[in-house]
């Protein structure tokens, strides 16, 4: 029910269509139109230009998509209903998480035309179909880390600009944070590794590769699980 609902609210009012199609129009123009990066120009079928950009797009796609989850619903006081109803916390938490995740999966799976366009054009080989399969699980894997981010911001505030900016704040963080954080010169010794395996990035690119790790799942299955437990906390708070 809550899932069916996040998805309807979403899809209630024009923002929800836009921030879509924005999505696939700036994806479609850096990899067909823009000069530089150009799939058609490499000379060989390959998506790594599209799996490359598409972590930083939905980096402000999905707090568009969570910003409202729960900041909407207590400016607007119907949290106070959502109360009444015979759910426990952590069901109104994950039915939230579900019905945005949902709608970030809407929006990957017109990409795959992508992968079909490339591997009809190449005249020899075709593209890596375990690396491209590996890397759109990991975009997955990924939105859903930040639809649980996006949903804990959305979760401390009744200000949707605010989960906006702090759920695309967090993470770009989680993505590229502790990557900049192991180049540091004092942690040449042998930290380094160990810090850039705690963000996002060093588990993406490991499961772009076509090779699932566990290691990698649980990754995501924790980070995903803790932001949820905090938003579980602060709906319970309320």
């Amino acid at each position: 029910m809550i899932c069916k609902k996040e998805w309807q609210q979403f899809f209630s009012s024009l923002t929800g269509y836009l921030a879509l199609i924005v999505f696939l129009l700036l994806n479609g123009l850096y990899l067909f139109v823009f000069p530089d990066s150009n799939l058609l120009d490499f000379g060989y079928a390959s998506l790594g230009g599209f799996f490359n950009i598409a972590p930083w797009i939905l980096l402000f796609l999905v707090p568009t998509v969570t910003m409202r989850s729960l900041a909407d619903e207590y400016k607007a006081g119907t949290f106070e209903l959502l109360k009444t109803l015979p759910l426990r916390p952590y069901q109104i938490v994950w039915g939230k998480f579900y019905g945005a995740l949902l709608i970030v999966v809407a929006a990957l799976v017109p990409t795959i035309i992508y992968a079909v366009s490339l591997q009809k054009l190449s005249s020899i080989g075709g593209i890596d179909v375990g690396g491209t399969a590996g890397s759109y699980i990991g975009l997955v894997l990924l939105g859903a880390v930040y639809t649980a981010v996006g949903i804990c911001t959305s979760s401390f505030t009744n200000n949707t600009v605010v989960a906006f900016i702090s759920g695309a704040f967090v993470c770009f963080l989680l993505y590229t944070g502790f990557d900049a954080i192991s180049k540091l010169s004092v942690f040449k010794a042998g930290w380094d590794y160990y810090i850039e395996m705690l963000g996002i990035n060093f588990h993406y690119r490991s499961i772009s590769r076509g090779v699932i790790d566990v290691r990698d799942l649980v990754y995501f299955g924790g980070v995903i699980v803790l932001f949820l437990f905090i938003t579980q906390r602060n709906v319970l708070k309320r």
